[in-house]
């Protein structure tokens, strides 16, 4: 099933998209899409990199235009639902909404190639438990902080406050942020997947992943789920560094704070998480 979108429909959709994309995944995107046959495997896979894109293509196929019985969460999925000729025009769109200036490629540079740990590390630790949602996982790794980049946009001292935080051992991310900014990365982010099109399960996780000690203590009588993606994903966090690479932390105190409930409900010893941990490592991930 494909379909050609007019500019209308994809302009509407990217009125959503805040997160410029990655300006060598637009390159490797063109090459493809240049080629005699573009290979729409290759073009997902390309896609599943970038926050935006991603953004994008699910947004759009789980809009009402294609009123798709369930959501997907599944990036290769949308993209040959919706076609070459849509991914282009989606691609096209976002190339031409914002230019980025060197200074800001790299500040961004970070918080993109920390994403995409993220959301790998999420996906493969759902499959090494056989848990069943890994495109949903990854997913929710590649837009869990997608806040951040709107806040540093908006806030020139974001990030000094956000390094504030991962660097105290008291790590209260979210309550520093509300103080500061008078709103916080993971409501942002909330809001984003929500226009977004992410599954609720997934945007309520993202809105609390950093308040864990008050989702498990306050927990909803048998949702397991909801605290397997929430586990899923501090883990990745943890097994990615995100708090040296986002935070210029030397330790993850967050982990230190929560990590046991991580463990504890997906009953998990030290030693298989640390096993969970190689298996990661033996593909690339969080090195």
């Amino acid at each position: 099933m494909s379909t050609d979108l007019n500019t209308e429909h994809i302009q509407k959709v990217l009125r959503g998209i805040s997160i410029p994309p990655q300006p060598q995944i637009m390159v490797d995107l063109h090459m493809e899409q240049a080629m005699p046959d573009p290979d729409m495997t290759a073009i997902a896979n390309i896609i599943s990199q970038d926050i935006g894109l991603s953004a994008a293509v699910l947004k759009l196929v789980n809009s009402a235009y294609f009123a798709l019985p369930i959501k997907t969460t599944s990036i290769n999925q949308a993209v040959m639902i919706l076609g070459i000729e849509s991914v282009s025009n989606i691609v096209n769109g976002l190339a031409i909404k914002r230019e980025l200036s060197d200074s800001e490629i790299i500040g961004m540079q970070t918080f993109w190639d920390n994403a995409m740990d993220v959301a790998a590390i999420c996906s493969s630790l759902a499959r090494q438990i056989d848990f069943k949602h890994s495109d949903a996982c990854y997913s929710l790794g590649l837009f869990h902080n997608a806040g951040i980049p709107l806040l540093m946009e908006r806030f020139d001292n974001y990030l000094e406050v956000l390094q504030e935080a991962y660097q105290s051992p008291d790590f209260d991310l979210t309550n520093l942020e509300n103080e500061s900014f008078q709103t916080n990365h993971s409501v942002v982010g909330y809001y984003l997947a929500k226009s977004w099109g992410v599954p609720k399960t997934s945007c309520y996780v993202i809105a609390n992943h950093h308040r864990v000690e008050k989702l498990f203590t306050n927990r909803i009588p048998g949702d397991k789920t909801t605290l397997t993606f929430m586990s899923l994903l501090k883990m990745s966090e943890h097994i990615a560094k995100s708090y040296q690479h986002l935070g210029k932390a030397a330790e993850d105190y967050e982990w230190q704070q929560i990590g046991h409930h991580a463990l504890e409900h997906l009953e998990l010893t030290e030693y298989e998480f640390e096993n969970l941990v190689a298996t990661c490592h033996e593909q690339g991930l969080g090195n």
